[in-house]
């Protein structure tokens, strides 16, 4: 037996055979086309037009954030600019395949070269051209194998083609030697409620047919696992679905202290699926799917339409708006779209909407409307606040609109440590820990190499988390947390130790959450948050805080 480490999502546990991803289709050999130009580049765009419809209907079936990465990935298939660099290959006489794979190939680099929203999506790129070329050469698509079994998927890394239409029946749990807790698989398998482990570095060791245990609450893959042990993998597993099953209780602590556990929404559609996991209202509700699609803004009564569908679903329950975040990854044509070198450093939140207040006050009037027109309770938040001014601002222009509580993002590390000074003027923070982990630690939350520093169990963040929240203690005023890191059950414990009074998160992850905080009492949420904070290092204050859990208090 040996157990191999990594990064849990969630609480699970399952245990089954091993069953891994193929290796990707070889390069194709630099030869001379047997076809006319003509043909050759007519059966490359059937290709591409064929993996682009696929993925559209894939996302379509899929819905949710699987749906948004597929049709990205649609749209990045028939790339004018792709299409091109594939014809001036094919005219030199190259074959369909080879003239993909070395178009998309250069493609990917520049693209890796950008960094960023841009560098990410060159992992993607890999995954169509691979889908192109199959479909060019007969084969079928690399993708999850169907050993004719249920098994445990290893794989290196999985497309979000392959993530999102799993079929769960078969796949009992995920195991990927790459990617870590912010990674696309980790926030799909935590949107589908699959067991997974990734950033396992000695995944790869693990053969087709072995037996293991992934054990998501631990981080840990054990192999050759014992009968004792897959006996109580085993129980744990049917003790968690009974949780699952049990009547929905409001989140709270073992001694009863209160700690809502609040839903991450990005479309009002949305609301109904998370009332029914337990959410007790909106911890964070993104606005941009009513303009990322768009040529031009919203109008003040799309925009109230869809507010207020969003606040029927909440009577008398909080509902927390962010305004309009764009830039950085999600530029807007009519907002930010120029240039930047740097955009996650650049005019994006705040800053984007203050260069176009006209855009803001049209989206504070919707959402007063809105309010005015049902019985949720409203709360509205700027994104990428960084100064006290900026905060004065912002709550100044919502209460000129009659919004009656305007708060902020602590997404900078700036905004937390002056966190006093923000909280004597804004009415509530919430703290986006995806951005704060990056702005802290200087490491682009969307660039694959540095995605080891993606991760907010650093003591650092850590810190700032506890400032922020000692900030609102000194005024008196709530600080929650809607980035992905209250999703993580056993983080979720520390966070409210360093004082969060709320946790918003992906709907599929509250009953986790719910679970792993009625464990512990105030008390050891404090002591168990002191040890993490203690450490140095996000890995050893992840075990830290682990080894003080299972420590009963003195």
């Amino acid at each position: 037996m040996s157990e191999l480490r990594g990064v849990g999502i969630g609480l699970g546990v399952a245990q089954g055979p091993v069953a891994r991803m193929a290796e990707p289709l070889p390069a194709p050999e630099d030869v001379a086309s047997a076809l006319s130009q003509d043909e050759e580049l007519a059966r490359v765009r059937e290709a591409v037009a064929g993996v682009a419809r696929e993925l559209e209907e894939r996302g379509s079936k899929a819905g949710g954030a699987a749906q948004e990465v597929l049709e990205a990935q649609a749209m990045m298939a028939e790339d004018p600019t792709l299409d091109q660099e594939v014809a001036t290959r094919v005219a030199a006489g190259k074959t369909g395949e080879f003239a993909v794979h070395d178009a998309f190939a250069t493609f990917r680099d520049m693209l890796a070269a950008m960094g960023g929203y841009l560098g990410e999506r060159a992992a993607d790129l890999d995954d169509v051209a691979q889908r192109v070329i199959a479909r060019l050469r007969g084969l079928p698509a690399p993708g999850v194998p169907d050993p004719g079994h249920p098994f445990v998927l290893v794989a290196k890394d999985l497309a979000p083609a392959d993530t999102a239409l799993l079929d769960l029946d078969k796949v009992l749990a995920l195991v990927t030697s790459e990617g870590g807790p912010t990674s696309h698989t980790a926030i799909l398998a935590r949107e589908k409620s699959i067991v997974a482990v990734v950033g396992v570095a000695e995944a790869p060791g693990l053969a087709d047919g072995e037996s293991v245990i992934v054990d998501a609450a631990k981080g840990v893959v054990t192999t050759q696992p014992t009968a004792d042990e897959l006996t109580q993998a085993q129980n744990r597993a049917e003790a968690r679905r009974n949780a699952a099953s049990a009547p929905i209780t409001p989140g709270a602590l073992a001694d009863g202290t209160a700690i809502p556990l609040l839903a991450n929404l990005g479309k009002p559609g949305g609301a109904a699926e998370a009332v029914e996991l337990g959410a007790e209202g909106v911890g964070l509700f993104r606005t941009e799917f009513l303009f990322l699609s768009a040529s031009q803004a919203p109008t003040v009564d799309e925009q109230t339409k869809a507010y207020t569908e969003l606040l029927q679903t909440f009577p008398g329950k909080k509902v927390v708006v962010r305004a309009l975040d764009a830039g950085a990854d999600k530029p807007l044509a009519f907002l930010n779209d120029a240039h930047e070198e740097n955009p996650a450093l650049g005019l994006r939140g705040l800053r984007a909407l203050r260069a176009s207040e006209d855009i803001l006050r049209e989206q504070l009037t919707a959402l007063a409307n809105a309010d005015k027109a049902t019985d949720a309770d409203l709360w509205v938040m700027a994104p990428m606040v960084s100064t006290v001014e900026e905060t004065e601002y912002f709550v100044t222009l919502a209460r000129d609109y009659g919004i009656k509580t305007a708060g902020v993002m602590v997404e900078v590390p700036s905004s937390a440590i002056m966190a006093d000074k923000v909280l004597a003027i804004a009415d509530f923070a919430s703290i986006g820990t995806n951005d704060l982990t990056q702005y802290t630690l200087a490491a682009d939350r969307l660039l694959g190499s540095v995605a080891s520093f993606q991760d907010p169990w650093h003591p650092a963040v850590l810190s700032l988390v506890k400032a922020t929240a000692d900030g609102g203690a000194a005024n008196g005023k709530p600080v929650g947390i809607c980035g992905e890191a209250a999703a993580d059950p056993l983080l979720a414990v520390v966070l409210v130790g360093l004082g969060a009074a709320t946790l918003s998160m992906a709907p599929t992850a509250l009953a986790d959450v719910r679970a792993s905080l009625l464990q512990y009492t105030r008390d050891d949420a404090e002591r168990i948050a002191a040890a993490a904070l203690a450490a140095s290092d996000a890995a050893s204050a992840r075990t830290a805080a682990q080894a003080a859990a299972e420590t009963p208090a003195d």
